[in-house]
Parts: structure tokens; C-alpha cells; sequence
């Protein structure tokens, strides 16, 4: 089959290389999925590029990389039904922890991985629900209903974010949504009552004044390093912070004094690692929101498998208004 491949770290157009390598055989409990569309994720692209702490060199002798995904079952390993050959699926973590990922024709990991995708949603969506889904609907609802509460989304109109908006929308919330100027109406569209515009520098009095004097109930975050102290400002008593993103800051310094004395809580979300439990109920609030038409994953291009590394540059470019796919 064909797959992207790479076995050193640098910059996407010069380690990732299209090869000829072995079509994957799905052991007992696992699946084999005919790849249609692959997400294309910032985690992916730092893990290329060897942007992880700590790591020097890459976890495996070659990695086909790539999170998430989408496609058609083709095949299963002994202890899974054979009736779920045929069955259109989304994919997680494909590539956590594992050498091979869904940048290829076809990959075979644990059938809990391969979710089946409701038939009235595209494959395209399907590969866009694995890490920015679930972050988003973890970041939104992993506290409970938000009906009748008020949630800032810091940054909505990334991938993350817009899906936040849309699902705070339709869980009852008021959202309050901090972006550029030019993404305003885009993210005013898909839910957010007030957008703010992020660089304001008045923005946490904005913030309080479009929340009609109160303080917020939840928020969900991108950047918590540059926001930290806003957000000790604006967030209510007791309130939680859903946090999924820092990359401006890594390493933040904590207005820990204003965080104290509203006992805010820091709910670090990393979705690779989410248990079972508050998996399957981000799964199932998914596919509500998709199949009731509240839930839209818009993508901004698709590019060829052979052209994955501009996949890459795309992603890490920035300013993207949709997912990157590549398409197997």
C-alpha cells in the first residue's frame, strides 16, 4: 500500500516521503480500515517536526503519521463481528503511542478506535471528529449541562473552537467567543451571542459587560499561558477553565492569588488520553449534535496523499478557517 512515511525529525518537505510499504493485517480484536480522508492535526505536525519536550528523536525506526481519520472497514481480526466489514467509521488515536497511522491506504488498529459514523455524515466530517471533536466536546461538556450558563471560548475560530461554539450553542449556553475581527462573523454564525476581539485591551471588561455584569461559568481555552490572568479576572467563583492549548506559552506564570480566592479549577484536557467513560459520552454528544444538524466541521482543503507534507506547511501556517485533510 501506499503511506507517508518518516524516520528522522525536520521540516514536513524534507522528512515526509510517500513509500511502498506492507498492508497492515488487523490482529484478534482490531480492524482494518480502507483509509478515505486523513485529519491533519497541530499535534501531528509538532510531532514531525520534533517539537515534543523532551523527545530528541523519533519513538519508532518509521512512523506513517496522523491521529485521525476516516473510511470504510475492510477486513477484521478474529473476536470482531464480521459483520462490521462495509461499515463507514471514524478513527482516534491512530497513531498515539503506535508506529502507524491513517496516512496511508489503509490501517488496522483496535476496533473501539473505528467508531461508526451515523449515515447521514460525510467521511470528511468523520475525519474531523477524532481530536478536535472530542477536545471540543470534552472542553464543553466534561463539566456536565451547560444549559443556562455562560461559556468563553477563547479562540473561535480555530478548529477547536468553532466546534466549541457550536456545541455550547446547542447545549443551551450563552457563548461568549474572543477572535480576530475577521473571523467575527463566521464565528457570530456559528453561535457565539458576543466575539470579541482578542488583542482588545480592555477585553476582560468586554468580556463582563457582554455577560451583562456577571462573571463566566466555564471556559474553554487555547492559549492559557497569555490568557492566565484574564482569565482569573473574568471567570465566576468555583468556576472551571477547560484548557486544551498553551502553545504561546508553555511554561506560564499563575496569578495564583486571584485564582485561590475564586477556587478556580484547571481541567487540562489531552483527549489521547481521556478514559472510556467520558469518551463514549463525548462520542454519543457528537454523533446527537451531528445527526440534529447543530454541529458543522468545516474543512479548508484536501490535498492528495502524495502531497501530505503540504498538508503540514498548511497547518502550521496558521489562520486556517477549516481542518486540513489529506485524502488516501
Amino acid at each position: 500500500m501506499k503511506a507517508i512515511t518518516y524516520d528522522r525529525f525536520g521540516p514536513a518537505a524534507e522528512v515526509l516521503t510517500l513509500a511502498d510499504v506492507e498492508t497492515p493485517v488487523p490482529a484478534a480484536g482490531e480492524v482494518l480500515v480502507r483509509v478515505a480522508f486523513s485529519g491533519v492535526n497541530p499535534s501531528d505536525v509538532k510531532a514531525r517536526g520534533g517539537a515534543r519536550p523532551g523527545v530528541t528523536t523519533p519513538p519508532f525506526p518509521q512512523i506513517v503519521p496522523h491521529s485521525d481519520g476516516s473510511g470504510v472497514i475492510e477486513a477484521v481480526g478474529t473476536g470482531v463481528d464480521p459483520a462490521r466489514i462495509g461499515e463507514r467509521v471514524w478513527i482516534w488515536n491512530g497513531q498515539w503511542q503506535r508506529p502507524f497511522g491513517t496516512a496511508a491506504e489503509y490501517v488496522a488498529l483496535p476496533q473501539a478506535q473505528a467508531v461508526a459514523l451515523p449515515d447521514d455524515v460525510s467521511l470528511e466530517t468523520g475525519a474531523v471528529l477524532g481530536i478536535p471533536g472530542l477536545t471540543a466536546a470534552q472542553c464543553v461538556f466534561g463539566g456536565g449541562d451547560v444549559s443556562g450558563k455562560t461559556l468563553l471560548v477563547s479562540g473561535g475560530a480555530g478548529t477547536v473552537g468553532h466546534l466549541a461554539v457550536q456545541l455550547a450553542a446547542w447545549g443551551g449556553a450563552k457563548v461568549i467567543a474572543t477572535a480576530s475581527p475577521r473571523d467575527a462573523d463566521r464565528v457570530r454564525a456559528a453561535g457565539a451571542a458576543h466575539v470579541l476581539d482578542y488583542r482588545a485591551p480592555d477585553l476582560a471588561e468586554q468580556i463582563i459587560a457582554a455577560n451583562d455584569g456577571a462573571p463566566i461559568d466555564r471556559g474553554v481555552e487555547v492559549e492559557f499561558g497569555p490568557n492566565a490572568a484574564l482569565l482569573a479576572e473574568v471567570m465566576a467563583p468555583n468556576s472551571t477553565v477547560a484548557i486544551y492549548g498553551s502553545a504561546k506559552d508553555m511554561t506560564p506564570t499563575l496569578p495564583f492569588g486571584p485564582m485561590l480566592f475564586k477556587a478556580l479549577k484547571l481541567d487540562i484536557v489531552l483527549i489521547y488520553i481521556l478514559p472510556d467513560g467520558p469518551r463514549a459520552a463525548a462520542i454519543t454528544l457528537l454523533h446527537k449534535a451531528l445527526t440534529e444538524g447543530a454541529l458543522t466541521c468545516p474543512v479548508q482543503e484536501i490535498v492528495p496523499l502524495a502531497e501530505t507534507a503540504r498538508a503540514h506547511e498548511l497547518v502550521e501556517a496558521g489562520g486556517r478557517r477549516g481542518a486540513v485533510l489529506v485524502q488516501a
